[in-house]
């Protein structure tokens, strides 16, 4: 048996952990020697589960739901799908304990769940369907003026295209002016502190797609048809079922973490890479510091990377000061978008429930997995209701109802240095005034959790992403993959493809890393045209 290829994996997210199971997996622990660097002491990034007094955060939501057929599959594999629960069951909520001591999660817990996926907007103290639909709520909220207004301004979109140089035009042409200025313009700022005429329209065309408004009655047509519709083959933001693992996206990270440590990966928490060594061309050690603060070099024939752009190529610079100058500007130009996550538990929302949840297995409360608060009065971008991801999220899902509400901020800015306490005023105050709730009186607890570089953003210098590409490229054995290695504001399943991807070419010696960066960019993960 010839020497093992040594694989070094930068990142415990989604895409790093993809990466090992497809190289360890099928007999390949025999050919790979495989370790995985992970900076924090949790696993699934930004897909991880957030623990906190018996309940459970979802950090920035995430539907298991994908049109490549192997990652579904992948899924499925890793935790079995199991239909929706009854919550006729007033039990659910007391199912086991979630505090240590309860029964073992490996026994009892290890399954996907099939949701029903219900959205809305909030917008001038009315609620929307999200996507926008032309249901007759959504016409009544609108009034006669406005839908008139917004129908006209759409005609007009369709014989009067704009060049889609930036994000406002991409969506002018698919919506028209009016809806554009009502629920995209406001909305899009908050989210990325920049107008979208300063967003490229490259954004638009990896998250909306072909969202449009054909898209949306060729949709609503497709529903009263008999015939069962093939979901590959249905716009992804008009998805309406999808999986999720039974205690939020973390437990599905961590199975696979602990299935690669069983095929022999070698799992290193507290690991920060801060040098990478070039030799010839390629990679040939990797430098990480560790939870002492001690330098660790190891060797690697192989590198996948899912650690930002930014810190990549300063990891480069760092042990080899002749990094050119302009792909150095070009990386610490990127910019990200970090946000907080302010999770309140309360007795009830005031929001009337006009829904028969038990025809769509979400529980007898207001329906919304997402509540998108579009309403540029509002700082608040997004209320997430965790008790309708999964009530095993929740405590005693039967009496209360566990929210987190998202805010858009920079790392360092006003709002993230803002106490625990003040970020919690400051969302309460925001959920009364939107007449979500009573007052702090309703509230029972919290929890604030902040987040970096959980977006990467389509402006300031990534126009000049071609370049680097190119230039990281040219290290035969570097991969770049995942949202923040790409710096493409990518999905779980793309993140997971593009490691496929990699580990595809690794295994068959192709040096062509262009199939890893098309992930999620290709005409196959399109739609509407």
């Amino acid at each position: 048996m010839g020497q093992k290829q040594s694989v070094v994996v930068i990142g415990g997210g989604p895409a790093g952990l993809t990466a090992a199971w497809e190289l360890v997996k099928d007999g390949g622990d025999d050919r790979y020697d495989v370790t995985v660097l992970e900076a924090t002491d949790t696993f699934g990034g930004i897909s991880r589960t957030v623990k906190h007094n018996g309940n459970r955060m979802d950090i920035g939501g995430h539907r298991f739901f994908s049109k490549d057929n192997r990652i579904m599959e992948w899924w499925k594999e890793v935790l079995p799908l199991q239909g929706a629960p009854s919550y006729d069951d007033k039990k659910l909520g007391r199912h086991h304990d979630l505090e240590p001591g309860g029964p073992d999660p490996e026994q009892t817990d290890r399954v996907m769940l099939k949701r029903h996926r219900v959205s809305r907007i909030y917008w001038n103290r009315h609620f929307f369907d999200y996507p926008i639909s032309l249901s007759s709520n959504t016409l009544k909220a609108m009034g006669f003026k406005v839908t008139m207004q917004a129908g006209f301004s759409y005609l007009k979109s369709v014989v009067h295209k704009l060049p889609e140089d930036n994000l406002e035009n991409f969506y002018i042409n698919r919506f028209g002016r009016k809806l554009y200025s009502m629920f995209f313009e406001g909305y899009t700022e908050k989210l990325w502190g920049r107008h979208p005429r300063e967003i490229s329209a490259d954004w638009g065309a990896q998250r909306v797609k072909g969202l449009s408004i054909m898209g949306v009655l060729k949709n609503a047509f497709l529903k009263i048809l008999p015939k069962k519709r093939d979901s590959s083959k249905v716009e992804t933001s008009l998805i309406e079922e999808f999986w999720y693992p039974k205690l939020g996206p973390g437990q599905l990270w961590e199975t696979v973490e602990k299935r690669d440590v069983d095929h022999g990966v070698h799992v290193i928490t507290g690991a920060s890479v801060v040098g990478l060594k070039q030799e010839a061309g390629r990679i040939g050690q990797v430098v990480y510091r560790n939870a002492d603060g001690g330098e660790v070099t190891i060797q690697a024939d192989q590198v996948i990377s899912s650690m930002p752009v930014k810190d990549l190529v300063n990891a480069i610079r760092e042990e080899d000061p002749s990094v050119p100058e302009d792909m150095v500007r070009v990386a610490n130009g990127l910019p990200y978008r970090d946000f907080v996550t302010v999770g309140l538990l309360i007795r009830h929302l005031k929001i009337r429930n006009t829904t028969d949840m038990k025809t769509l297995g979400n529980p007898p409360i207001v329906p919304d997995c997402w509540i998108y608060v579009q309403d540029p009065g509002y700082k608040m971008g997004r209320i997430q209701i965790f008790n309708n991801w999964s009530p095993y999220m929740v405590k005693d899902v039967d009496d209360t109802v566990w929210i987190g509400l998202e805010y858009f901020c920079e790392e360092g800015d006003d709002f993230w240095n803002l106490s625990d306490k003040e970020a919690t005023d400051f969302a309460i105050k925001e959920l009364t005034r939107m007449g979500l709730i009573s007052g702090a009186g309703d509230v029972m607890d919290s929890h604030r959790e902040r987040v970096v570089k959980a977006y990467p953003a389509y402006f300031d210098t990534y126009d000049r992403m071609p370049d680097l590409v190119k230039w990281l490229d040219s290290f035969g054995n570097l991969y770049c993959v995942g949202r923040n290695g790409q710096h493409h504001y990518n999905n779980q399943d793309h993140s997971m493809a593009t490691s496929m991807e990699a580990v595809k070419n690794i295994k068959a010696g192709r040096t062509d890393k262009s199939n890893v960066w098309n992930v999620n960019t290709e005409k196959s993960y399109h739609e509407e045209k």
